[in-house]
């Protein structure tokens, strides 16, 4: 069993930064392909990006590509979504995930965590 736990969210002006984190317990995260997902009230969850078990490769879904990164430690079994130039429609609850390969697709991920919250100001 891998247990996540996203941490790094809160309230942030349009345009601004936040840095998500996602640290792992139980089994190291090295085999695992992390990736960020996020759900807005009364909406589905949707990908956001997604990384290779040892960082090579990432990706990202077209509406954050170029304003979001992600990152990971395998060493300190922690993954990282730095969001910069925040826009509204990222308000949403931000779920960290962990699965066998990459994919954009909810059910491709294995474990999950409980989410942090992202609220957007004008």
């Amino acid at each position: 069993q891998v247990h996540l736990v996203e941490s790094g969210g809160g309230l942030v002006q349009a345009g601004g930064s936040l840095r998500l984190s996602c640290v792992a317990s139980g089994r190291p995260i090295l085999p695992y392909v992390m990736a960020w997902f996020r759900q807005a009230p009364g909406k589905e969850r949707t990908f956001v990006s997604v990384i290779s078990w040892r960082g090579g490769s990432t990706y990202y879904a077209d509406s954050v590509k170029g304003r979001f990164t992600i990152s990971r430690d395998n060493d300190e079994n922690t993954v990282y979504l730095q969001m910069n130039s925040l826009k509204h429609e990222g308000a949403a609850l931000y779920y960290c995930a962990a699965g066998a390969g990459i994919a954009r697709s909810i059910d491709a991920y294995e474990y999950w965590g409980q989410g942090t919250q992202v609220a957007v100001s004008s």
